[in-house]
């Protein structure tokens, strides 16, 4: 009878197999603790696939969702990039087609397309510019006044920043179904019921842009809430004193790295059924099986991958 491998035992073969095999492990903040713990990198989307492609490694195992996977073969041609989990995909990726995209440039042939890194690579490839919710204000910003511009996928963020920069933005319909469920009641209460709490908001939230309005009149105070991506969550804890406490406005999986990272903190989830049914698809054997039998591949068609990197670069030279 063969012996069910403990998880130790997963722990052990994973990091033999990662040395074996020349491989990094990629895990997103929104990922089990557990996964997280065997990653070499864990963190946004977007600098996990960066940080990946300055490694001299073989094999990429992405604990993501597959527009994430996607991303880090956009950046890393020369590398075998795997996903743990074929179910693993996101509901606002998958919103938004080429197909939506090619028809609005039908009717404003000198717009400027703007898609959020949470897009296939085929949305990328047919965009202007990508953006990540720390630098979606600042890529919008830069461009030239009186270009008509479609922000897509996710209509909070793009209304957030449409609020931020004064600009006017066609917003395409979709959201963050976890993200969705932060409503500006709930975060009000919340302030109130923990006044020594700081409020930190994910820009994606259903509440951001009416809350940074709250925050911008005075009717919030500015110091007890910060909009950010899970990267900026990270480092705004990292930099707050001993005995902080925060109220996390995002996945809860970002919480659980909170506390382990930073136990002399406390950390708050705003909803702790916040949870994205589709990043909890990856599992410990689930990346123990991927690095053994180097399942799943995924691959971008060269010419696809080429005009999404395009979009990816132009994003990344914006200061």
């Amino acid at each position: 009878m063969t012996r069910r491998m403990t998880r130790d035992d997963l722990v052990a073969e994973i990091q033999c197999l990662k040395k074996e095999k020349q491989a990094v492990i990629l895990a997103h903040n929104y990922q089990v603790g557990e996964v997280q713990a065997v990653a070499d990198f864990v963190g946004d989307s977007l600098d996990l696939s960066l940080r990946a492609a300055e490694t001299d490694a073989r094999i990429i195992v992405f604990a993501g969702v597959h527009f994430m996977a996607e991303t880090a073969a956009i950046l890393s041609p020369d590398k075998k990039v795997l996903i743990p989990s074929l179910e693993a995909g996101c509901s606002l990726a998958d919103s938004v087609t080429t197909e939506d995209i090619l028809r609005w440039r039908e009717k404003h042939p000198e717009g400027v397309v703007v898609s959020y890194v949470n897009t296939t690579a085929e949305v990328k490839a047919v965009s202007d510019y990508c953006c990540t919710s720390s630098n979606a204000v600042k890529v919008v910003a830069q461009i030239p006044e009186g270009r008509e511009i479609l922000f897509v996928p996710d209509f909070f963020l793009g209304t957030y920043v449409m609020r931020q920069t004064g600009r006017r933005l066609t917003l395409w319909p979709g959201h963050c179904h976890v993200h969705y469920r932060f409503t500006l009641s709930r975060l009000l209460d919340l302030l109130e019921a923990v006044p020594k709490a700081r409020l930190l908001v994910h820009p994606e939230s259903q509440a951001s842009w009416v809350l940074s309005e709250l925050v911008q009149q005075g009717q919030v105070p500015a110091d007890r809430v910060q909009f950010a991506s899970t990267g900026g969550m990270v480092r705004a804890a990292a930099e707050a004193p001993e005995g902080s406490v925060f109220l996390i406005a995002t996945e809860v999986g970002l919480v659980q790295r909170l506390q382990r990272e930073f136990p002399n903190k406390t950390f708050m989830p705003v909803d702790e059924e916040a949870v994205c049914e589709f990043m909890k698809m990856t599992t410990l054997e689930g990346v123990y099986r991927s690095l053994r039998d180097e399942v799943y591949p995924v691959t971008v068609p060269e010419e696809i991958r080429q005009r999404a990197e395009r979009a990816l670069r132009r994003m990344l030279e914006i200061r």
